[in-house]
C-alpha cells in the first residue's frame, strides 16, 4: 500500500505525539517517521518504545525532508519553533499542528513561514489527563472530531492531505474558522478545566484535617475534578492565556449562572433550582447520542494495556 506521506516529521512526542506515531505504525500510513523532543529523557522512551526511525534533540535535523511536520508542543513554544525551522522546510511540506487553541497558530506560526509550505491548522479532540510518551495509545483518536481551521488562502490539496490524514487513523474531520473553534473549545474544554483546577484548588486550601478528609471521602464528582486537575499544567497554562478572550467570555457567562443559582439557594428557592436542573438533565443523553461518551482509554484494545 502506498504511504499517504514518505516522511514525517513529529516535533514533540508526549500523550498526543506519542499517540500519533503509534497510530501511524498501525495504520502503515507513513514510510519514515522522525522526532525531536528538547528532553534527552523522552527521547529515549521514545527510542526505547520503538515509536519512530529516527530521533534527534535538534529539529532542524528532524524536520530535513519532511512532507508532514506536526507540532506537538505547548502554545508557548510554537513562534519559536517556527521562526526556527521556517526557512529550512521544503517547498511543498505541509505543517499542522493538535493545539487546542487555533488562533495562535494564525498568529505565531504563518508569519514565519516561507511561500510553498503550508500551513493546516488543526486540533485533534482526544486525549487524557496523563502525560509522556509511554502514556499514548493508536486508539486515542478513534470516534473522536479533528478540527482544521485553514485560512481562505490556504493550498486546497494540503487540506485535503491533512484531512486524510486525519480520517485515516479514526478521526471526523470538521473545517471551521480558528475564532469558531477557539469559542466553541472554550466551553466544552477550556472552562471545565478551570473549573476543574479551581475546586481541587479550593480543597488544598481547606483547613489540613478537614482537607484530608476530602480526600478520604471523595465522591464521584470530586474524583472527576481531580481527573480533570491532574492534566498538563503547562499545557494549560498556555491554552488559557492563549484563548484568554474566548475563555472569558465563558467564564463571565458562568459566573452569571452561578450567581443565579447562589441567589436561589439563598433564597431558598426549590422551584428555581429544579427547572434550572431538569433543563440540564438531557444533555447527557445528546452526548451519548452523538457517540463521544466513551472515555478515551476505555478504547484502548486488551492487546495494548501491558
Amino acid at each position: 500500500m502506498r504511504s499517504l506521506f514518505q516522511h514525517v516529521a513529529l516535533i514533540g512526542i508526549g500523550l498526543i505525539g506519542s499517540s500519533i506515531a503509534r497510530a501511524i505504525r498501525k495504520e502503515s500510513l507513513v514510510s519514515e517517521i522522525s522526532i525531536a523532543s528538547r528532553s534527552g529523557k523522552t527521547l529515549d522512551k521514545a527510542r526505547q518504545l520503538q515509536l519512530g526511525d529516527n530521533y534527534s534533540l535538534d529539529l532542524l535535523e528532524t524536520v530535513k525532508g519532511a512532507d508532514l511536520v506536526i507540532i506537538c508542543t505547548p502554545l508557548n513554544t510554537y513562534q519559536s519553533i517556527a521562526k526556527l525551522i521556517g526557512n529550512h522546510l521544503k517547498k511543498g511540506t505541509i505543517i499542522t499542528d493538535v493545539g487546542s487553541s487555533k488562533n495562535c497558530v494564525h498568529n505565531h506560526i504563518v508569519p514565519f513561514i516561507p511561500k510553498g509550505v503550508h500551513v493546516v491548522p488543526g486540533h485533534p479532540v482526544a486525549g487524557t489527563e496523563k502525560s509522556g510518551p509511554e502514556n499514548g495509545f493508536s486508539e486515542l483518536f478513534e470516534g473522536r472530531w479533528c478540527i482544521l481551521t485553514p485560512d481562505k488562502n490556504t493550498d486546497k490539496n494540503a487540506i485535503h492531505q491533512v484531512s486524510r490524514f486525519w480520517r485515516k487513523i479514526g478521526m471526523t474531520v470538521e473545517v471551521m474558522s480558528a475564532e469558531r473553534h477557539d469559542q466553541i473549545l472554550a466551553i466544552t474544554s477550556h472552562l471545565p478545566h478551570l473549573i476543574a483546577y479551581t475546586i481541587v484548588s479550593t480543597a488544598l486550601n481547606l483547613e489540613g484535617h478537614l482537607r484530608e478528609e476530602i480526600i478520604k471521602f471523595s465522591a464521584s464528582g470530586f474524583r472527576d475534578f481531580t481527573r480533570i486537575a491532574a492534566s498538563d499544567p503547562i499545557m494549560w497554562r498556555d491554552i488559557f492565556l492563549e484563548n484568554d478572550e474566548a475563555l472569558l467570555t465563558s467564564l463571565e457567562r458562568f459566573t452569571n449562572h452561578l450567581t443565579i443559582i447562589k441567589q436561589a439557594i439563598e433564597e431558598k428557592n426549590g422551584e428555581k433550582l429544579f427547572n434550572i436542573f431538569k433543563k440540564t438533565q438531557g444533555q447527557k443523553k445528546k452526548v451519548i447520542d452523538a457517540q463521544q461518551d466513551m472515555p478515551e482509554e476505555q478504547k484502548i484494545k486488551p492487546q495494548n494495556l501491558s
